[in-house]
């Protein structure tokens, strides 16, 4: 697929879907309205990140060949899908080995790492080899071990999905190793019975589920509760969103759960970036500091797990302007190889402008990503070639280094276009004729600068596209003297001398308001 050839027809489609809803007749108000379609307004230029490369921690059998896991490990976690339930040896990244080897030192963490880093693992497979180490040794594991807690229905039901595929692959429902169930609300009787009957290993939930089961008196929220006696792990998904009266509400949760199931909890918390200001020691700190007040339990900075990324281009690959001119006038590589792109002068550009910066002597995710015209222009200001002929070679670069796979199958360069869509609103327009009136699309009271001219929303005729302002209309003597601007919605007003209405711009004097019938359409009129 190419993309950058998606993304323009879906603004295409969207600009005629948002169109189809109204004609405009007035030449001035249509101009606008083009001028703003023409300029992107409602769809921005779409912004550009690279997927990074992370370091690697190990192959899941080595983890389990030096003790940091139990040996059924290396069997459950592999790359697995339907046409391959034995599935291939799963790698980990250094990020989630680091997390596996605090858990087990039974500290509670938090890891912070960007989407698609693979966080889920990096709690469920802890837990998992808990699980087995626990039933090996003999003890009694008939309970929850772990509950895991989402933000909203729709992650945790991603993630019943992934423990399906790792723990359900391969051994057949109800011959899992490790047991799991989702207690969310979705759940009919018969599925909650069948959890308080059999309590699975991992619960998955929301934290207004957990809420209830701590406060419910209902029989399965009892059996669940009893059930959780002795949990061993409280699992905070998406850790960034608790915050405010959330926040607090979520703290307050965490410690009725660790007072009425296990004080020695092990709490964990994923989240994307939650401190962006300061050094790396800085961030941690705060990061420490506002998982200690939800955990209830301190949490050290060196048990904030962070991503370690590296480049996958050269870093001595010249980026310098008469080294780029000649890549980009060369063209684009036919079918590019890993090597060849690593030591590419536009891939080696691209990596340090849309995917990796140097903080505090660590390669880190860019902090402020550029749109594609942000990118292009910078690639010609450095190159000396036209910002055109620079988008086009950047678009048809990326696309050629995201086909080029290594034999794992990963690309060289995987790569996100961030598309914001905004909703095609109201036009206002100054009361004043259409040669002379102020038009925007921007909502506001009064014309810039000028505020003794008020602006009022503009309607149109579904039929013939005529546009007509909704107003308020002061009476004196029973006769309009004023008008101000109303919401087409607004019809009620407690002032019994001004009634709502419409003004409607007639300088052809086509509409006779003499013949009432002949004028307007049959079903507005009341005899």
């Amino acid at each position: 697929m190419d993309v950058f050839a998606f993304r323009e027809e879906l603004v295409a489609d969207y600009e005629r879907f948002s169109r189809s809803f109204t004609t405009i007749r007035a030449e001035d108000i249509r101009l606008a309205v083009d001028e703003a379609y023409a300029a992107g307004r409602f769809w921005p230029a779409p912004l550009i990140q690279l997927n990074p490369n992370f370091v690697a921690g190990g192959y899941i059998d080595e983890l389990v060949s030096d003790g940091t896991l139990d040996e059924d490990c290396a069997k459950i976690f592999r790359v697995k899908n339907a046409g391959d339930t034995l599935g291939k040896r799963l790698r980990l990244h250094k990020h989630q080995a680091d997390a596996i080897n605090v858990a087990r030192r039974r500290q509670s963490y938090v890891l912070t790492t960007g989407t698609g880093s693979g966080k889920s693992l990096s709690y469920f497979i802890p837990i998992v080899d808990d699980v087995l180490r626990r039933m090996k040794a003999g003890a009694p594991c008939k309970g929850i071990t772990a509950i895991v807690v989402y933000p909203m229905n729709a992650l945790c039901n991603s993630q019943l999905e992934e423990l399906v595929k790792y723990l359900r692959l391969g051994y057949g429902e109800g011959h899992e190793p490790v047991t799991f169930a989702r207690y969310t609300g979705q759940e009919t009787n018969e599925e909650r019975e069948r959890i308080a009957k059999n309590p699975p290993d991992i619960l998955l939930t929301n934290y207004v589920m957990l809420e209830l089961i701590m406060t419910r008196f209902l029989e399965t929220d009892k059996a669940v509760r009893e059930h959780a006696a002795g949990l061993r792990f409280l699992v905070l998904d998406e850790l960034h969103t608790y915050r405010g009266r959330q926040g607090a509400d979520v703290a307050m949760l965490v410690r009725r759960v660790r007072e009425r199931f296990n004080d020695d909890l092990l709490c964990i918390g994923t989240s994307a970036t939650m401190a962006s200001e300061g050094s790396a020691v800085d961030r941690n700190v705060a990061v420490t500091n506002i998982a200690t007040q939800l955990f209830g339990v301190s949490v050290n900075a060196d048990s904030v797990i962070t991503e370690t990324l590296e480049p996958v281009t050269v870093g001595d690959t010249p980026m310098d302007g008469p080294n780029l001119r000649r890549a980009i006038e060369a063209g684009v590589p036919s079918h590019p190889t890993h090597d060849e792109l690593s030591g590419h002068p536009v891939a080696a550009w691209v990596e340090r402008n849309l995917g990796l910066e140097d903080q505090d002597g660590k390669m880190v995710r860019i902090s402020r990503p550029l749109t594609v015209v942000e990118a292009s222009r910078k690639l010609a200001d450095t190159s000396g070639l036209e910002v055109d002929t620079c988008r086009n070679y950047l678009a048809q670069f990326l696309l050629a280094a995201y086909h080029s796979r290594d034999d794992g199958g990963r690309s060289f360069f995987a790569f996100r276009l961030h598309q914001f869509i905004s909703g095609a609103w109201n036009a206002y327009a100054t009361l004043e004729a259409p040669d002379e009136r102020y038009l925007t699309l921007e909502g506001q009271q009064f014309k810039p600068g000028d505020r003794n001219r008020p602006l009022f929303t503009l309607c149109f005729c579904r039929e013939c596209g005529q546009e007509y302002y909704p107003v308020w209309a002061t009476l004196v003597a029973k006769q309009p003297d004023a008008f101000v601007p109303r919401d087409l919605s607004e019809r009620s007003n407690e002032d019994k001398d001004v009634l709502f209405g419409y003004l409607m711009p007639d300088r052809s004097g086509a509409f006779d308001p003499t013949d009432l019938e002949e004028q307007y359409p049959e079903d507005w009129l009341e005899f």
